[in-house]
């Protein structure tokens, strides 16, 4: 097996976004009418036939990139060359290739870029093998949905990375708060927060965001709206409904918060690539955090999902759909490996076994989930939701968005300005 590898420095951006906008990254690449057409047919369960097959996919996914890769290689005649590319570079890498005609037979996108990719014709459509699949009602349908334009599906989950609300037990029990009780509410987290901050623990500290990363922020702070029954948007993805009641209460929660001085200092100035390492490192007593980080940790953690303002839990299904690109000439056997991949042997055996979430619902209940906290994400990967929006990138990701403008005004400099604000992110939105 011959595996490229092009790391990042810290592992710990695991949702940290490309600075890049889609729009720019895609500018040379116009597809064809039908471009996404796969030149040859596809069977059922794909060619394995010795083929060589290359695949990309981003540094916060690379462990699991790379499990998937050798079990595949290790059981098939086909071999994967799998590239890891920096997460800040892979927009601008895959928006080149695309122009150029030089795509990987496979590459994985985060998930809420796959609308515009798909829209784009950069990936092939796979709808007649994923409407085969006998397990199709059970694949996680926010992934599918975000890979679905026009009735036609173009990506599966490639890993599946939720947003949970995380807690250190040990800075819990010295805080007096129960280290098997997750908060239930907003109220709770904040008050658990304040709790292990009046600790007064030199360089310990209540929680810790990303509050200069967009993708950071609608990763852990859109599940509270949709625990409370509110939305992000309408379903079209056209409008912003970040001025409800809700959304204000996740702001104000944030914003009293900062002002107690229970936020890591230097949160407000965090683009990504470091937001999750205060956690991993023991120094924070409670924050929202990847799932797909929990095998990382050497300390005991305690998992939830991100609770509402009066109670409930929700997640953001994020992570990477995957899919066959438009250039790939060995469409048959790229099937063959996200067929496999999404067989109970890759999701229980491979990605379960090393303590991932499993993209299948029918298979939650598996051999390697007597660890609850596992069970405890798999069920509540099933409450939550993926957001989607052709805009999405410039709305909320990109360096700079409205979505940004929002939360750096409300949390930061209580301007008083969410619904104007709000009128911004829709008006990208609705381009």
């Amino acid at each position: 097996m011959h595996i490229t590898r092009h790391r990042t420095a810290r592992r710990a951006g695991a949702v940290a976004l490309a600075a890049a906008m889609i729009a720019g990254g895609l500018a040379a690449c116009t597809p064809a009418e039908d471009d996404s057409t796969p030149a040859e047919p596809i069977s059922a369960t794909g060619a394995d036939d010795g083929s060589t097959l290359t695949l990309w996919t981003r540094a916060p996914l690379e462990r699991q990139a790379n499990l998937l890769v050798d079990a595949y290689n290790a059981s098939h005649e086909n071999q994967v060359e799998l590239t890891v590319v920096p997460n800040d570079d892979y927009v601008a890498k895959v928006g080149a290739a695309a122009g150029s005609g030089g795509l990987p037979d496979l590459f994985a996108a985060d998930i809420v870029y796959v609308p515009n990719w798909a829209g784009q014709g950069l990936f092939a459509d796979i709808s007649e093998q994923i409407d085969g699949l006998d397990y199709k009602d059970a694949i996680n349908p926010g992934h599918l949905a975000a890979g679905t334009l026009d009735g036609k599906e173009y990506v599966l989950p490639f890993v599946l990375d939720l947003s949970m609300l995380f807690w250190n037990k040990d800075l819990f029990a010295e805080a007096g708060l129960d280290p098997n009780t997750a908060p239930a509410t907003l109220e709770e987290f904040k008050d658990a927060a304040l709790a292990v901050q009046a600790l007064n623990k030199p360089d310990i500290y209540g929680t810790a965001s990303g509050l200069n990363c967009g993708g950071c922020l609608v990763f852990t702070w859109f599940p509270s709206i949709w625990a409370s029954g509110d939305e992000v948007m309408n379903p079209e993805g056209t409008e912003a409904l970040l001025d409800g009641d809700a959304a204000q209460a996740v702001f104000d929660t944030w914003r009293e918060l900062e002002q107690a001085g229970a936020v890591l200092p230097g949160s407000a100035d965090e683009t990504g690539p470091t937001w999750t390492a205060a956690f991993s490192e023991g120094r924070i007593g409670i924050m929202p955090f990847p799932a797909t980080l929990l095998p990382s940790l050497d300390f005991d953690a305690g998992v939830a999902g991100l609770p509402g303002v009066d109670g409930g839990v929700s997640t953001f299904n994020g992570g990477d759909g995957i899919g066959i690109s438009k250039d790939s000439t060995k469409a048959d056997q790229a099937w063959n490996f996200l067929s496999w991949m999404m067989s109970e042997e890759a999701q229980v055996e491979v990605l379960a076994k090393d303590g991932n979430a499993v993209s299948r619902t029918d298979l939650a209940d598996n051999a390697y989930a007597d660890d609850p906290r596992i069970v405890t994400i798999n069920e509540v990967a099933g409450q939550g939701h993926t957001p989607v929006s052709a805009n999405f990138q410039q709305a909320f990701n990109a360096p700079g968005s409205p979505w940004l403008t929002l939360i750096r005004n409300a949390v930061l400099n209580d301007t008083g300005t969410v619904e104007a604000d709000n009128d911004e992110i829709t008006a990208i939105l609705a381009q």
